[in-house]
Order: C-alpha cells, then sequence, then structure tokens
C-alpha cells in the first residue's frame, strides 16, 4: 500500500500539523513532513478527526435488503466518516446466534469500507422470555461483547439481571432500550402539549426514565456493565447522572435527531419525524446537549434506521418509527454542539470515537492520532455549509429529517487502516 501524505490538517481542531500514513499505520505526525512518492492531499486547515465509530446501527441484513444491506450501510457510514459500526440484532432471523452474527460479520468484512462489529441479541428473537447464546456468539469469530434486543425492551427484571450477570464473563455489556411497554401502548409521540392537541396517542418520558433506573440498580446489584441507548429525556439523564455519582458502571449515548429536532415537528405529521423513542421537548434537547457536553450522556449513537419508501410514505400511524443517520450525523453534532460552543473538536472525536470504540471494547478505533497507530482517520471541511440531498445518499433508504435543511461539515475523506474509502466527498 502506497503512502499518503495529509498536509496541514488541524489535527483535533488544533494547529495544522503534517500526518503520515504508511501502509495500514500513521508513520509520523508533525510539521513539514516530507515523503518521496507519497500521495499528498492538501488539507488546507480541514479538521482531522480519528475515525467515528457508531455503537448503534441497523444494517437490516439479513431479512429486509429492501431498507439496507450490510454493503450499503457501510458505504453510507463511510460517506460519514465512520471507520466501524455495531450492527443491531433486530434482523430476521434475528442475531440470536453465533451463526448470524458471524455471518454479519463476515459481509461486512468482505465490503471493505468499515469495520462491522455485530450485536448479539440478549434474548431468543428478542421476544424477551430467554436467554440468546451469549456465550457462544462472543465465542464466535464476531468476538461479540455488546448485547441488546434494540427495537424492544428488555422489560423482565429477572431476564435483565441474568444477561448483566452473564455477560460479566467476559467484560461484555447489555444495551438497553428503555421502553416500559405496557406505558407505550399505542403511543404515536412524545406525551405532552402538542400530543394532547394534536390527538395522538402519547409516549411518557417515564416509560424511559422508569425502565433506566430499575437497570442502573441491577448493574449497581450485580456489578455489571449497563449501557443506556438513545437516551432521550431530561430526567433520564438526571438518573444517570446520580448513577454515575454512585460509581455504578452505566453509560449512555444520545441521538444526533434527539440533539436538535422536537415533538413540535409532529404538527405536520410527515413520518419521517416519526421515531422510537420520539422526539421530545425544547426542553428535553437543552438538556440532552448540556449532558453530552458535561459527559453525563457518554456518545453519540446515530440509530440508523433506514426504511423503504412505502414504509414511511404513508399515513402517520401506519408509518414505520426510525430515521436513516450515518451520512449526516457529524455535520449535525457540528451544528448542534460545536458551533454552539459546547463542544471543541477534540471532545468530538471523544464521545464519536474514542469512547463509543471503548464501551463496545473495539480494538484498533478510537485510538491517538499518533506515531505506530492504526490510520483510521475522517477528514472534515468545516466551513462547508450545504443543503441536505437524499437523493445523494449512499445508504439504500432516504427516510431523513434533513432534506432541504442546510448543514455544516462535509466529511471530504475516510480513511479504513491506511486506505481510502471516501476520497473528495466521493466514494473511493
Amino acid at each position: 500500500m502506497s503512502k499518503i501524505l495529509i498536509r496541514g490538517a488541524k489535527v483535533l481542531g488544533g494547529e495544522p500539523q503534517d500526518v503520515l500514513i504508511d501502509g495500514e499505520t500513521i508513520a509520523e505526525v508533525g510539521t513539514g513532513l516530507s515523503a518521496e512518492g507519497a500521495q499528498v492531499i492538501e488539507a488546507d486547515g480541514r479538521i482531522l478527526l480519528p475515525g467515528l465509530v457508531d455503537l448503534h446501527t441497523h444494517l437490516r441484513e439479513p431479512g429486509r435488503e429492501d431498507s439496507e444491506t450490510v454493503l450499503t450501510g457501510t458505504r453510507a457510514a463511510a460517506s460519514g466518516g465512520f471507520t466501524a459500526v455495531f450492527a443491531m440484532a433486530n434482523t430476521f432471523p434475528v442475531a440470536d446466534t453465533a451463526g448470524v452474527v458471524e455471518q454479519v460479520w463476515r459481509l461486512g468484512r468482505e465490503s471493505g469500507y468499515c469495520d462491522v462489529q455485530p450485536i448479539g441479541a440478549v434474548t431468543v428473537g428478542l421476544e424477551g422470555k430467554k436467554l440468546a447464546e451469549l456465550g457462544a456468539m462472543h465465542e464466535s469469530a464476531a468476538g461479540v461483547r455488546v448485547f441488546s434486543d434494540d427495537g424492544k425492551c428488555v422489560d423482565d427484571a429477572v431476564i435483565m439481571r441474568r444477561a448483566l450477570e452473564y455477560v460479566k464473563a467476559f467484560d461484555g455489556v447489555v444495551a438497553q432500550h428503555a421502553q416500559e411497554p405496557r406505558l407505550t401502548e399505542g403511543a404515536q409521540m412524545n406525551e405532552g402539549i402538542v400530543s394532547a392537541e394534536l390527538g395522538l396517542g402519547g409516549w411518557p418520558a417515564v416509560a424511559e426514565e422508569s425502565i433506566i433506573a430499575r437497570d442502573v440498580l441491577l448493574a449497581e446489584h450485580v456489578g455489571s456493565r449497563v449501557h443506556i441507548c438513545h437516551l432521550s429525556t431530561a430526567g433520564s439523564v438526571e438518573i444517570v447522572r446520580w448513577a454515575k455519582s454512585r460509581g455504578i458502571d452505566v453509560t449512555a449515548e444520545v441521538t444526533p435527531h434527539h440533539l436538535l429536532l422536537t415533538d413540535e415537528l409532529v404538527r405536520s405529521y410527515n413520518p419521517v419525524y416519526k421515531v422510537n423513542p420520539p422526539l421530545r421537548t425544547e426542553a428535553d434537547v437543552m438538556a440532552l446537549r448540556e449532558a453530552l457536553a458535561d459527559g453525563t450522556i457518554d456518545i453519540v449513537a446515530t440509530d440508523h434506521a433506514p426504511h423503504p419508501h412505502e414504509d414511511k410514505d404513508c399515513e402517520w400511524g401506519a408509518a414505520a418509527m426510525g430515521m436513516v443517520g450515518l451520512e449526516t450525523a457529524l455535520s449535525v453534532v457540528q451544528h448542534t454542539m460545536v458551533d454552539t460552543g459546547l463542544l471543541d473538536w477534540e471532545a468530538v472525536a471523544d464521545r464519536m470515537s474514542v469512547r463509543p470504540a471503548a464501551i463496545g471494547r473495539l480494538e484498533g478505533h478510537g485510538r491517538p492520532i499518533a506515531a505506530g497507530e492504526p490510520a483510521n482517520l475522517t477528514l472534515l471541511d468545516s466551513a462547508y455549509r450545504g443543503v441536505v440531498d437524499p437523493a445523494g445518499f449512499a445508504s439504500r433508504s432516504r427516510n431523513t429529517p434533513y432534506e432541504g435543511r442546510e448543514l455544516p461539515g462535509r466529511v471530504t475523506h475516510t480513511f479504513l487502516r491506511g486506505r481510502a474509502t471516501v476520497v473528495d466527498g466521493n466514494l473511493a
């Protein structure tokens, strides 16, 4: 593999430096670097980050290839600056056996656009009744360490306790979709003023918060790790903050759309805004931003949830829940967190690369931009402003809530172990 010299990049938003890639590794970082025969990329002050890592992606394969495949999903990931994604288990068949997780893992390796680390189901068939083959999935070639029934909540406290106890043996983590099902029967959107005015079934914040409260106490009781998926309310923030103050081993994620969008958008009845958990209030959005800034919320995760046109272009009540997010995540984080002064670029690298890799125990990602480290890198033109056009997405689906909205930032290059997967904003 040839040498690549990235010249004049602002590493983690700092002063411009040169970065020399030799094969799969960063060979040198400094100023005034030269390398005979190297391909030169003039960064012109663009931001250089470690390759992004998404702990929460739905790739849909096997079973729903009409929505997304591992290939199209990883192409979308690379376009958004990601070098690794964790693939959720709610496929058809469910990723609840070693065979299925190995299939997803191998498809990721074949795609070549980013690393794919499968997430195993907590329970057989996501039915919440019997633990899945957690140990076998961990011992498989995929080496699964993150388990989730995402899309459904592990609402049985005994099953959740057993899962937390089981994964301790191999330093695993249970990622909980916090939604008390009986409190959300028939729910269509956030419970509040807007749902009352529109006459839509309300999704109360307590349905999320009660599960989080239970699960952090269970994690404390058994001495295990628990991760909270797509945290969305101010009350959830306070529970996680309290749990961390007690030394409970809990981590939490927020999605880009919960950092920006509110339930006021549902007044349009546009199903593109229908998502699980639902868009919340402006007060919740502000609390989430502050919690991400102070570290109470550990990471940003996309919850990239592709759906075919017919599943979203219908009446609100019949529409599927979910939004695509891989290709716009970094732009939304820049808009909500960096341009507002809440995070600097080093902190963005922490929340979108370092910490998600650490939570998932993923080697080779989320590493420092330094000599000897794997060349998993993202180059961002933060000065760019552009209107989101889903027609140009690499994802197979187009259900983005940002169509027609101007957002900042554009990934110009993504490198996976020294190989460019995105060049000048285009897939390589």
